[in-house]
C-alpha cells in the first residue's frame, strides 16, 4: 500500500503536509540523536541489538526500525499491521508484502492501532529507536482505550519496555490531550494557544504565515453569518464588530497587590495600569516561543512560567488590563508580516498591535506570545448582535 505523507495524528494536526513528521499527538519530534532523559539506566548496548521489540499489551508491540524491517521477526510474532513514525517510510519489500497492512505518518495513529486490535491483528508501532516517537503513540492509545492519565499510561508502557521516554514536548501535549478527553476540542483555550505557538515558530523561520496554518485565522464576525454569537466587541468609534467573546484568550495577572488591610487592591491596580496600556507597544519584548506553559486551577493558561503570586489563597479573576484575542480575518498584514498595528477595518482607528515572534507584556506583568491584542479603551462590549451586516 502506498505510504501517506500527511501528518501523523489528527489530534494535533494543524494542516502541515510534510514527509518529516512535524505533528503527532505532540508537537516537535525528537531527532534520532537527541539526548534523552534517562529514566532507567539506558546503555548503548540497549540499542546494539539489531531487533528490538516488546509486547506492551496483548497484540500491541513497540519496537525499533530494524524490527519493522525484519521479515522473520514479523512472521514469528504474527505481526500483520505496522505503524511507522519515522522520517522515511519502510522499504518496498515490507510495504508491498501481501500479509502486511502498513501506515506511514497517518492522520490518526490511535485509530489505526484500534482498528488492528479490534479485528484481532497484532500490530507493531515503531520509530527509529523505539524510544520517543513510537512510545508516544502507544501511550496515547493506552490513555484513550484504558481511560488512564498520562503518568499511569507511561508507567504501564515502561513496565514492558524499560527505555521508553517521550520527550518533554510529547509528554506535555499528551497531558493536554487528556484534559480534552483524549479528543480534540477546538474551543479549548490551551489548545488554541498551542496551535498559535506552532504557527509562531513557523513564522519565525519563514517570516510569513505558511498556507498550511491559515486555518488558525478566525472568520470575521462582522460578516453576515447564521447564528452569530450574542456577545461581541465593537470599535468604540464606529461600532464595527471586531471580535466575539469566544475569540478572547484570557490570562491570569502575574502579580496581585494587597493593601495594608489584607484585601486585594485590584481596583487601584487597574486604575494605575490604564496609562500603562497605552505604553504597551514600547513594552513589547522578545519572549521564547518554546517557553514552558503552565496552567491554573481554572484551566486558563499562563503563557510564561511566573513566580508565585501574592495572595495565592484568594480568588483571582482573569486580568482585564488588555484584551488578547485570536487572529481574525479583518486584521491586515498578519499573514505577510511578523508584527504590526491593528487598525479598525472601517474607520482606521488604531485598536492595538500584533506580533507572531515577539512577546507582549501586559501591564499586570504577564507575558504573552504570540500576541494579538486590543486596547480595552478602544473597544466596547455589546451584549446583543443586531443587524449584523457585511462590513469590509
Amino acid at each position: 500500500m502506498n505510504p501517506s505523507t500527511t501528518c501523523l495524528s489528527s489530534a494535533f494536526n494543524v494542516g502541515e503536509k510534510s514527509i518529516a513528521p512535524k505533528v503527532m499527538p505532540v508537537s516537535v519530534l525528537a531527532m534520532a540523536g537527541q539526548k534523552l532523559h534517562d529514566m532507567g539506566n539506558i546503555s548503548r548496548e540497549d540499542f546494539d541489538d539489531p531487533v528490538s521489540l516488546d509486547e506492551i499489551i496483548n497484540g500491541l508491540f513497540l519496537g525499533n526500525l530494524t524490527a519493522a524491517t525484519h521479515m522473520e521477526t514479523l512472521k514469528n510474532f504474527n505481526i500483520t499491521y505496522i505503524l511507522t513514525l519515522d522520517s522515511v517510510p519502510l522499504p518496498k519489500h515490507i510495504t508491498e508484502a501481501s500479509f502486511l497492512t502498513t501506515k506511514f505518518i497517518q492522520n490518526s495513529c490511535v485509530e489505526f492501532i484500534s482498528s488492528a486490535r479490534i479485528t484481532g491483528h497484532n500490530i507493531l508501532v515503531h520509530c527509529y529507536f523505539g524510544v520517543s516517537r513510537s512510545s508516544t503513540a502507544v501511550i496515547a492509545y493506552i490513555m484513550k482505550s484504558h481511560n488512564l492519565d498520562y503518568q499511569t499510561a507511561f508507567e504501564l508502557v515502561k513496565s514492558k519496555r524499560r527505555f521508553v521516554q517521550p520527550n518533554v514536548g510529547f509528554a506535555a501535549q499528551l497531558k493536554l490531550w487528556r484534559r480534552m478527553g483524549c479528543t480534540i476540542d477546538n474551543h479549548y483555550q490551551k489548545y488554541k494557544i498551542y496551535r498559535l505557538r506552532l504557527a509562531g515558530e513557523q513564522v519565525r523561520k519563514a517570516k510569513i504565515l505558511p498556507q498550511s496554518f491559515s486555518n488558525i485565522i478566525k472568520s470575521d464576525p462582522a460578516i453576515t453569518q447564521e447564528n452569530p454569537e450574542p456577545i461581541v466587541y465593537r470599535c468604540r468609534k464606529c461600532r464595527r464588530v471586531l471580535a466575539s467573546k469566544s475569540h478572547v484568550l484570557t490570562h491570569m495577572p502575574k502579580i496581585q497587590i494587597s493593601s495594608s488591610n489584607g484585601t486585594n487592591n485590584v481596583t487601584d491596580n487597574q486604575k494605575q495600569s490604564t496609562k500603562l496600556v497605552e505604553q504597551i507597544p514600547t513594552q513589547t519584548r522578545k519572549v521564547s516561543l518554546t517557553a514552558t506553559s503552565t496552567s491554573n486551577s481554572n484551566g486558563q493558561l499562563s503563557m510564561i512560567t511566573s513566580p508565585e503570586r501574592i495572595d495565592v489563597n484568594k480568588s483571582i479573576e482573569p486580568c482585564q488590563n488588555i484584551l488578547f484575542i485570536e487572529p481574525i480575518a479583518w486584521m491586515r498584514h498578519i499573514v505577510t508580516s511578523t508584527q504590526g498595528k491593528l487598525n479598525c477595518p472601517k474607520c482606521e482607528q488604531k485598536l492595538g498591535n500584533f506580533s507572531w515572534i515577539n512577546g507582549c507584556q501586559c501591564p499586570c506583568g504577564e507575558e504573552v506570545s504570540p500576541a494579538f491584542y486590543l486596547i480595552p479603551s478602544k473597544v466596547e462590549l455589546s451584549k446583543a448582535v443586531q443587524n449584523v451586516q457585511t462590513t469590509l
